[in-house]
């Protein structure tokens, strides 16, 4: 891991807390620093980076005061989804939202262009990529 690659990844996950980036963004400054997939922890407060070497790197953000709603609801998570898609909401209006809809956390698949939100569970929903279907 170089340093400039840790510079991506803190930045990235910085610029989501403060709000100043949006997702298509991160995506693109990620697939840029050589990442295939990353996985955000919500409980954990922490988002693993993949590499296709194998190689990971761990970055730990603010955690949420609210734990994730024991029953998951897919549809309150697309809702969340499409907000922030529109600019209704911004970054920390979706973790609250989505927390609140019983997801855990999520995985973004740059490769197969898609996310999956999963609650305590393991009930999911995946949400693709716009333009990827």
């Amino acid at each position: 891991m170089t340093t400039g690659t840790t510079a991506v990844l803190l930045e990235c996950s910085r610029a989501s807390e403060e709000e100043r980036i949006t997702f298509p963004e991160v995506v693109a400054a990620l697939a840029a620093a050589g990442v295939e997939r990353y996985h955000t922890d919500l409980v954990r407060a922490e988002t693993t980076y993949y590499f296709p070497d194998g190689t990971t790197e761990r970055v730990e953000f603010r955690p949420y005061a609210l734990p994730p709603a024991m029953d998951f609801a897919a549809e309150r998570v697309e809702s969340a989804v499409r907000a922030i898609q529109a600019g209704t909401i911004r970054y920390g209006g979706f973790c609250e939202r989505v927390l609140r809809a019983g997801c855990a956390g999520w995985t973004v698949s740059i490769l197969g262009r898609r996310v999956v939100y999963y609650g305590r569970s393991g009930d999911s929903h995946t949400e693709w990529f716009p333009g990827a279907r």
